[in-house]
C-alpha cells in the first residue's frame, strides 16, 4: 500500500467539466499510457477483443447488453440502439477516434483494469480520464457511479454522474514508493446494472508530474544568423526536484519532432552557428538522471519559439517595364543582378542579392460583360471580367475597390461610375472606369385628391412613363380595368384611398394613390301632396331621388289618419311613379284628405335612412 494517507478518497461534486482529488500544479510529462485515447479507425466497432475489462464480455455487435461493453467511434452509426441512449461519438476532434462504453453488469464489479509498468521510484504522477453517462436527458435512468483504484484501493470517486450528455474529467496525483516502479489500475461500478447505469470512457492519461518549468527570457526571441549566439535559461520553481537533471530539446518543424541536444544538460543553452529558419526549444527534467532516462519519469517544459534571421535574401523577380523595385532607400527599374546590405531592425545584416528581370508592358486588354440594373430602384446590375488578352497570368481585376477573379460576376450594382483595374504576374496592368445606367423612372400618376358628393363620379386619367402591362387595384371592385386602363371612371361608395401598383413590360413596378372624400348628402325628394285625376301629372305618390345617390326604395306605407295601413310596398324602384299609391282603398278612390307615410331609403354606401311625414290627397 503507497497511497498518501490525506488523499485516500475524494468525493467530487458534479458541478463543472473537470473533477480532480488534486490537480498538478507543475508541468506534466508525456503520457505514457499510450493506449489511453483508444486509438482510432474507420471500421465503426474496433476488432477483436481488447481485453480490458475483467468480468465484461466485449461485442461486437452493438448495443453491448448488461455486462458487455465495446469500442466504438461513433454510436450513431448503430443499425440498433436503445431509445434511451444518446447517439454521440467520442470526446476529440478526431472523427474516427474511438471510446470505451459499458453497458454495466447486474453487480457492480471492475470493467477496467490495466497494468502500468516502467515507474520510477519516489515520482509524483497525474492520472485523469473523461467518463459520460450514455443515457439521454430526463429519462431518470440508473445513474452511474464510478471508483478509480490503484492497485485495489479506491482514489477517488464521481458520484452519481448525471444524465447532461457533457464529457467531465476525474483526475488526481499521487506518488510511488521507494522501490516502486508498476502499478494495476482498474475502474470499479458501484451501482447495479438494469435500466441505465451505462457510460462511455475516453483519454485517459498517465503522465509525470513536476515542477512549474518555464524558459527564459518570457518575450519572443530572434537572433542574427551571423551574430551572437542563441541563450536561453531553464527556470524550475519550487522544491520537488532538489538537483533536477535538465535535456535540452530541438524541433526543426513547430514542435510536431524533437530531437536531443547532444551536452545540453545545463540549466542555461547557449547554441550558436544556426542557419535561418524558424525553430522550437524545450527541455526535459527529472529529479535524477536515472529518471531523466526514462519517458515514464520526466516532464517537458513550456515550448519557446526561435526566429534565426538570414544573413543572404536571395530575390528573384520579374516586373513590367515602367515599374521599380525597391530596396532599402534604392529602386531599381532596369534587368540585372544587384546586391545591396541593410540592417534590420534587430540589428541583423542583411545581404539582399536581387535578380530583376523587366519585360516590356504587352498592352493588356480586357474583356467586359456588363448589365445595367434593370430598374431605376433596383440593385440588379452586374460586371464580368470575362477574359484577358497580352500579359501573362495569373491576372487579378479590381473593381471598384474589391479583388475578383477573371469570370466572377460582380453583382447588385446600381446605376454608377465603377474605376477598374487588371493586372496581369508582372504588374503589368490596363486601368479605367465603366458607368451602368438605369432606365428612365418607371412611374404611375393618378392625380390630385378628389372631394365629391356621395353618387357623383370621377374619371381619373392614369399617367405612366411606360406602357403597363399589368394592372393591381385596390380595394378591389371598384375599379373595373386591368388592360390598357389610360382613363378610369370611379364611383365611390363611400370615402376611399384607391391605389394602383402597375408593372412595366421589364418587371419594374411603380404605385400611386388618390383619395376620394365622399360627402354623405342624402338626396331625397318626397312630395307633400299628389292629386290621382289621371291628367298624367302627380297621379300617384312616390319617393324620388338623385341617382345613383338614392339606389332604391326598401319599402313604402300609406296610413290614414287613423292609423289604418292602406298601402304597402317593398323594393321599389326610386323615381318610378307606378310603383307609387294611385289614392285607392280596396279598389275604391280614397277620400280627399291629409294620409301619413313611412318610408326606408337605399343609397349608394349601403346605408338605409328611413323617412316619415303628412301627405294631402287632392280630389
Amino acid at each position: 500500500m503507497y497511497l498518501r494517507p490525506a488523499a485516500l478518497f475524494f468525493l467530487l461534486l458534479l458541478a463543472g467539466h473537470s473533477m480532480w482529488g488534486q490537480e498538478c500544479t507543475g508541468n506534466l510529462g508525456e503520457n505514457i499510457f499510450t493506449d489511453g485515447d483508444f486509438g482510432s479507425g474507420t471500421a465503426n466497432v474496433l476488432t477483436p477483443d481488447p481485453r480490458i475489462a475483467p468480468g465484461f464480455t466485449y461485442t461486437t455487435y452493438p448495443p453491448p447488453n448488461d455486462g458487455s461493453y465495446t469500442i466504438t467511434n461513433n454510436t450513431g452509426l448503430w443499425n440498433n440502439i436503445f431509445n434511451t441512449w444518446r447517439q454521440f461519438g467520442d470526446n476529440s476532434d478526431d472523427p474516427n477516434g474511438y471510446m470505451m462504453l459499458v453497458n454495466a453488469s447486474y453487480e457492480p464489479g471492475l470493467f477496467y483494469e490495466q497494468e502500468v509498468t516502467g515507474l520510477c521510484e519516489n515520482t509524483l504522477y497525474q492520472f485523469s480520464a473523461d467518463v459520460t453517462n450514455v443515457v439521454q436527458r430526463g429519462h431518470n435512468q440508473l445513474l452511474p457511479n464510478v471508483s478509480f483504484l490503484l492497485d485495489g484501493a479506491e482514489y477517488i470517486n464521481t458520484g452519481f454522474i448525471p444524465e447532461d450528455a457533457t464529457w467531465k474529467t476525474y483526475g488526481f496525483t499521487f506518488t510511488t514508493l521507494p522501490g516502486q516502479t508498476s502499478l494495476t489500475l482498474a475502474l470499479r461500478n458501484n451501482a447495479p446494472g438494469g435500466v441505465g447505469n451505462d457510460i462511455a470512457l475516453d483519454n485517459i492519461s498517465f503522465r509525470a508530474c513536476g515542477p512549474e518549468a518555464l524558459i527564459q527570457p518570457e518575450s519572443a526571441v530572434s537572433i542574427c544568423e551571423d551574430g551572437i549566439p542563441l541563450s536561453l535559461t531553464a527556470t524550475i520553481n519550487g522544491d520537488q526536484f532538489p538537483s533536477p537533471a535538465v535535456q535540452w530539446q530541438r524541433s526543426p518543424d513547430g514542435g510536431n519532432t524533437w530531437e536531443d541536444l547532444s551536452g545540453q544538460n545545463n540549466l542555461t543553452l547557449v547554441e550558436g552557428g544556426l542557419p535561418a529558419g524558424r525553430y522550437a526549444y524545450r527541455y526535459l527534467v527529472a529529479n535524477s538522471p536515472a529518471n531523466l532516462a526514462s519517458s515514464k519519469c520526466r516532464i517537458v517544459s513550456n515550448s519557446k519559439e526561435v526566429r534565426v534571421l538570414p544573413l543572404r535574401y536571395p530575390v528573384t523577380d520579374t516586373i513590367c517595364a515602367g515599374l521599380s523595385f525597391p530596396v532599402g532607400d534604392k529602386e531599381y527599374r532596369t534587368t540585372g543582378n544587384y546586391t545591396d546590405t541593410l540592417i534590420s531592425s534587430l540589428g541583423c545584416d542583411s545581404i539582399v542579392q536581387l535578380n530583376l528581370q523587366v519585360v516590356p508592358d504587352p498592352g493588356l486588354r480586357e474583356g467586359l460583360d456588363l448589365e445595367d440594373p434593370s430598374c431605376s430602384y433596383r440593385k440588379d446590375g452586374s460586371a464580368t471580367l470575362s477574359g484577358v488578352t497580352g500579359g501573362v497570368a495569373p491576372y487579378t481585376f479590381t473593381f471598384a475597390g474589391g479583388a475578383y477573379e477573371v469570370g466572377e460576376s460582380i453583382d447588385s450594382l446600381t446605376e454608377g461610375s465603377y474605376a477598374y483595374r487588371v493586372t496581369d504576374r508582372y504588374g503589368c496592368y490596363t486601368e479605367d472606369s465603366i458607368r451602368l445606367v438605369s432606365p428612365f423612372p418607371f412611374t404611375v400618376n393618378l392625380g390630385p385628391d378628389h372631394s365629391l358628393v356621395l353618387g357623383e363620379s370621377v374619371t381619373l386619367p392614369v399617367q405612366t412613363s411606360q406602357p403597363i402591362t399589368t394592372y393591381r387595384w385596390l380595394p378591389e371592385g371598384l375599379v373595373d380595368c386591368d388592360s390598357t386602363c389610360r382613363a378610369v371612371e370611379v364611383l365611390p361608395p363611400r370615402s376611399v384611398t384607391l391605389s394602383l401598383r402597375a408593372t412595366s413590360a421589364t418587371g419594374c413596378v411603380a404605385a400611386d394613390s388618390v383619395r376620394f372624400s365622399v360627402i354623405e348628402e342624402r338626396l331625397v325628394y318626397i312630395p307633400t301632396a299628389f292629386s290621382p285625376n289621371g291628367d298624367g301629372r302627380n297621379d300617384r305618390f312616390a319617393v324620388f331621388g338623385r341617382a345613383p345617390n338614392v339606389l332604391a326604395v326598401a319599402s313604402l306605407q300609406i296610413y290614414d289618419r287613423w292609423g289604418a295601413q292602406i298601402f304597402s310596398a317593398t323594393d321599389l324602384a326610386a323615381n318610378n311613379e307606378a310603383d307609387g299609391w294611385d289614392g285607392t282603398l280596396g279598389g275604391d278612390l280614397a277620400p280627399p284628405g291629409t294620409y301619413v307615410y313611412a318610408t326606408d331609403v337605399l343609397f349608394l354606401d349601403g346605408v338605409t335612412r328611413s323617412y316619415s311625414g303628412t301627405l294631402t290627397l287632392i280630389r
